[in-house]
């Protein structure tokens, strides 16, 4: 999965702007080495890589339900396709 420098850059860009956050939220991302995976708004580490979208949409998903926010999606291309939301009631 090879994203254009200007996809990884804006996604990076998009990373930094949610820093700090106390709602962060969970991304599901391309890959280079592992295929995708699950990143957390603000945090420099990934919460997890996995083979397929799949499993780490499945992932993002549980991250999201414990602590009540929201899963974006990206396709391939590193652009959100879909959204998730996981909100405490």
């Amino acid at each position: 999965m090879n994203l254009t420098k200007e996809n990884r850059r804006e996604q990076d860009e998009y990373f930094e702007d949610r820093a700090g956050t106390e709602d962060a939220r969970y991304h599901v991302v391309p890959h280079d080495e592992e295929g995708w995976a699950v990143r957390r708004e603000g945090d420099d580490q990934l919460s997890c890589t996995a083979k397929s979208q799949e499993e780490a949409i499945d992932e993002a998903k549980k991250l999201a339900e414990q602590s009540g926010t929201m899963v974006y999606i990206h396709g391939k291309d590193g652009k959100i396709e879909k959204q998730l939301e996981y909100g405490n009631e």
